[in-house]
């Protein structure tokens, strides 16, 4: 309907078994891809981590299934 070129983001990703804050309507980085999503915008799940770069990587992996 939108085209080839359409691309979908996803905000508000948070790991399953992390934080929900002040979202409402979440979803995980797998839930994601699953639902058809080209990017995801992740902010307070890296950002707030106690190693971000392994809670980059962690992102990475469950979006990617990698």
């Amino acid at each position: 309907m939108c085209g080839s070129g359409f691309i979908t983001v996803t905000p508000g990703i948070r790991f399953a078994d992390g934080e929900v804050d002040d979202q409402v309507r979440i979803m995980t980085p797998e839930k994601a891809k699953k639902a058809g999503s080209d990017y995801i915008v992740v902010g307070r799940p890296i950002t707030a981590a106690k190693d971000p770069v392994a809670a980059y990587e962690r992102c990475v992996k469950e979006f990617l299934g990698k």
